[in-house]
């Protein structure tokens, strides 16, 4: 089929099978698993993809790509994350998980499903050029997944990748887009304090482990504050903070954690070596020592400019309305591991329903409006037509 023609066909075919669609996902959303535990995941999206005639290659844990169109040539890429996460369904839902204490809270079941529905309705045009959806294990952990997607080669030959995330911020039918960050780099921090120990009477003969933690729980976010551009958007926060268990005794050992997070990819290079000399100067007058865990999670989303365009002219070719900008978020995403590697951008797609209050990722309420789903799927069509479009790739 001609590229001209690509991004109608995507629309007929999702037209044509709308509800089979939209029982994927809600088999999808019932049905979810923790990250590296999506066997069962894997497993539909095979029996899937295979029953529309494609050959899908699994991961060497779970998740899987497939591959489309001719076998030379530089790829388009998608990218669809699989995992849910360790929070309690609330929605009251028909088809809720089943699966106690474990859902698809961040709406990872949309994402997956805009992506299998993608596959399937390019199964049935003849492509003139490839395109490698990838279904993508683990997102949900420290690192990411994406990690071992590219080690295991899923990026090899792909010449631009793209990806959307539910927003339950954003209306239905509006397609978020920035280019630059549009993610936060987000580490986590370890700050173990240590002292000898004492009397609470007698502060002097020792070292005050929890007065050294009070103040980098106070100064340690001010005086990063002062050392970093506030243009990168980096915020240090303490989230749990423990030490002792008597109120007369000086504990020998503290524990403070939190998270670092900003939205430069230069200052996430530099936050560790930066923090630690900050540190140094708040403790030392103390009299306490202290070890520092750096647990280095994603770096920022960095949305390529001319993918980012690219994005927007599909998008306003669907609609021209559904183009909005989307604020750049603190969170953390680890489709950024991709763009270390090649062009792409990840867009914003809308799935609030226009009525009531807005709900929250990561939340057992979550209640993604279905709407959403055709949304993402015809805007990936017209990624597709747009980006083989001659002059284009």
């Amino acid at each position: 089929m001609e590229n001209a023609g690509i991004a109608a066909a995507v629309d007929r075919w999702f037209t044509d099978n709308q509800e089979r669609v939209i029982g994927w996902r809600r088999h999808i959303h019932s049905h979810p698993e923790l990250s590296n535990e999506e066997v069962a995941t894997t497993d539909f999206l095979v029996e899937t993809l295979e029953s529309y005639g494609l050959h899908p290659v699994r991961f060497p844990g779970t998740g899987l790509y497939v591959d489309l169109g001719p076998a030379e040539g530089k790829r388009l890429a998608f990218r669809a994350d699989i995992d849910a996460l360790r929070v309690a369904e609330q929605t009251g839902l028909s088809f809720a998980s089943s699966n106690p204490g474990v859902s698809h809270s961040c709406g990872h079941d949309i994402h997956t499903t805009v992506a299998l529905a993608l596959a399937c309705a390019l199964s049935t045009v003849e492509l003139e050029n490839p395109v490698r959806i990838i279904f993508q294990p683990a997102e949900e952990v420290m690192g990411g997944g994406a990690l071992d997607v590219i080690r295991w080669g899923a990026l090899e030959g792909v010449g631009a990748i793209y990806a959307v995330h539910a927003e339950p911020h954003i209306k239905v039918g509006e397609i978020g887009v920035r280019a630059g960050a549009i993610t936060s780099a987000s580490d986590v921090i370890r700050i173990e304090v240590h002292g000898p120990g004492g009397h609470t009477s007698r502060p002097q003969l020792t070292a005050d482990v929890v007065y050294a933690m009070g103040a980098l729980i106070t100064q340690l976010p001010g005086l990063l504050s002062r050392r970093v551009d506030p243009r990168t958007g980096t915020v240090l926060v303490f989230g749990h903070a423990e030490a002792g268990d008597a109120a007369n005794a000086i504990p020998k050992r503290g524990l403070l954690e939190g998270t670092l997070r900003t939205a430069d990819i230069t200052t996430w290079r530099q936050n560790e070596d930066l923090l630690t000399d900050l540190i140094d100067l708040i403790v030392a007058p103390t009299g306490c020592t202290y070890h520092l865990d750096y647990i280095r999670g994603v770096p920022p989303v960095l949305n390529d400019d001319a993918a980012t365009a690219l994005a927007v002219e599909a998008a306003r070719a669907v609609d021209p309305q559904s183009v909005v900008a989307a604020p750049q978020s603190s969170g953390g995403e680890d489709f950024s591991w991709y763009l270390e590697h090649v062009p792409g951008a990840m867009m914003r797609l809308g799935a609030w329903g226009g009525e009531g209050e807005y709900q929250d990722l990561h939340q057992g309420n979550l209640n993604v409006d279905e709407r959403a789903i055709g949304v993402g799927v015809r805007l990936f069509g017209s990624i597709v037509e747009e980006y083989f479009r001659p002059g284009e790739e």
